[in-house]
């Protein structure tokens, strides 16, 4: 295996540039790097990057059908808004409250209480009933209906509803306390603020006009229709073939086969290129896109800073001339 020079360099300075941004989506494009530093990227999106969820439920009294531990499971699904998490404590370094999660640096309180009383209706209890000790820490649910301004009532359900915890009949009651926690999705999956971080090769795509031109308008439409997503149109006044959305290309070959199948081999040619990536991210609503992002490239970098500070340490130099000596 050939060796790098000594000094040499693979510095690379990769650029971002968003092309659509919402509160829960964004689109983006990473340029100039390698596919290992973009799934480094969408890993440290899904996996690291903190946030706050439900971890310790305390039920006082339970009559409905469903068990505790059911519930306490259902609690610590329901997202929570977690701007503050990146600068939150985790509860086992936690020096506070000794760790045992229970303190305003590392934690936050919930309280629910319902009771069902009418007998013709079933009560349903939602994310919408939870109480938190913290304003900047809510169900994403009451977030979104304080930012809309819109009144919610159990009997005339105005806004949304929120998350379903459990449905009450007459008599039945639900009261407990739970403490919601700063953690990541490496630890458990209710700590992920991604619902889906994708990304792909951007394609450069080539089309052989010359060839193109031999084709009759039947066989253009018959070609262009051979792709299973809208990558390519023809034009209604030039009757020419055009790419109108390289992006919904999904590798599958389909339009090189059904060009060699018409005997035009070569009339188009797609190349991924290898250092460009177009990324999807969808959060869950506990963070919005742009901080998930912003977020995970703060902590790629950390994670870069604490490598170098290693080597220069001299263990990855070791590590190196134990390679090399072998």
């Amino acid at each position: 295996m050939e060796r790098p020079a000594a000094g040499a360099s693979y510095q690379r300075f990769p650029r971002v540039r968003i092309r659509e941004l919402r509160d829960e989506y964004a689109k983006f494009e990473l340029r100039d790097t390698d596919a290992s530093v973009a799934n480094a990227l969408r890993r440290v999106m899904i996996a690291e990057v903190p946030t706050v969820a439900i971890d310790l439920v305390e039920i006082e009294s339970n009559s409905s059908v469903l068990t505790d531990e059911f519930i306490a499971h259902r609690l610590g699904l329901i997202p929570l808004t977690s701007s503050a998490a990146m600068a939150m404590r985790l509860s086992r370094d936690c020096d506070a409250c000794d760790g045992d999660g229970s303190c305003e640096y590392c934690s936050v309180e919930f309280h629910l209480a319902a009771r069902a009383t009418d007998s013709g209706q079933t009560l349903e209890v939602t994310a919408m009933d939870l109480r938190s000790t913290d304003p900047k820490v809510c169900p994403v649910d009451q977030a979104d209906a304080a930012g809309d301004h819109r009144q919610v009532d159990r009997g005339l359900h105005y806004g949304p509803l929120g998350i379903l915890i459990v449905k009450l009949r007459r008599g039945q009651e639900l009261r407990l306390r739970a403490i919601a926690r700063k953690g990541i999705g490496k630890d458990h999956a209710k700590w992920s603020p991604a619902a889906t971080v994708t990304f792909m090769y951007e394609p450069d795509i080539h089309i052989n006009e010359e060839l193109m031109e031999t084709l009759t308008l039947e066989e253009k439409q018959s070609w262009v229709e051979s792709s299973p997503t809208k990558v390519f149109d023809i034009d209604p006044v030039t009757q020419q073939v055009t790419v109108v959305d390289p992006e919904a290309y999904t590798y599958d070959d389909e339009v090189i086969k059904k060009a060699e199948a018409m005997g035009k081999p070569g009339l188009v040619e797609i190349n991924a290129k290898e250092d460009s990536f177009v990324f999807t991210v969808e959060t869950t609503g506990a963070i919005t896109a742009y901080e998930l992002i912003m977020n995970a490239i703060t902590i790629l970098r950390q994670k870069l800073d604490a490598i170098r500070l290693q080597d220069d340490d001299g263990d990855l130099g070791e590590l190196d001339a134990h390679l090399v000596g072998g």
